[in-house]
């Protein structure tokens, strides 16, 4: 009985995020609000993340919360996400499904025996190479009325002082008018 408690006990909590309206850097319009927060923090990385910090290797994550509180289903699947720096430069979101080939895998190495043998050294394993990038990256084409999504967005960048994060393409699924932007702070 106790084996299993502590086993219980080792398992990792699952990830959930908060509502939109909750986070310090969140916007509305049109009965959509969207909250937004960075994950540079040791704390917060490994909460979503576990042991893998995308930051160290130049790869922001940022979380975005869409609640849809109008009468319409908003579709998701033409959203375009945008990192404005302060110097108005501008970082289109990485693809969760590219992310793991921003590092490569170190090369195999290779040492010379005696007797003239080469042995090829075990190449170490990509550290983005992890199912929680896919996995807990925003995916949803479509928001039902009165429900809400969250997940990361990607951006080859670190977080920097005045960045903002611009968010357009969402669209009312029945009459195809698009939501005008959003522009929320990132600090």
């Amino acid at each position: 009985m106790s084996i299993s408690a502590g086993l219980a006990a080792d398992k990792e909590t699952p990830f959930k995020a908060a509502p939109a309206a909750s986070y310090a850097n969140h916007q509305s319009n049109a009965q959509i609000t969207i909250g937004v927060d960075p994950y540079v923090t040791a704390d917060k990385v490994t909460l979503a993340f576990g042991k893998l910090n995308p930051n160290q290797y130049g790869v922001l994550p940022v979380l975005v919360v869409i609640q849809n509180d109008s009468g319409q289903a908003i579709r998701l699947d033409r959203l375009k996400v945008e990192y404005a720096g302060p110097n108005h430069e501008r970082v289109e979101a990485t693809p969760a499904k590219d992310v793991r080939y921003l590092k490569p895998p170190q090369r195999p190495g290779a040492i010379e025996g005696p007797g003239g043998k080469v042995k090829v050294l075990k190449s170490k394993k990509n550290p983005l190479d992890e199912w929680v990038i896919e996995g807990r990256a925003l995916a949803a084409p479509m928001l039902p009325p009165g429900q809400a999504v969250s997940g990361f967005f990607y951006f080859q960048t670190s977080l920097q002082h005045t960045a903002t994060l611009y968010l357009n393409g969402l669209y009312e699924a029945g009459t195809g008018k698009e939501i005008f932007y959003f522009e929320l702070p990132l600090q």
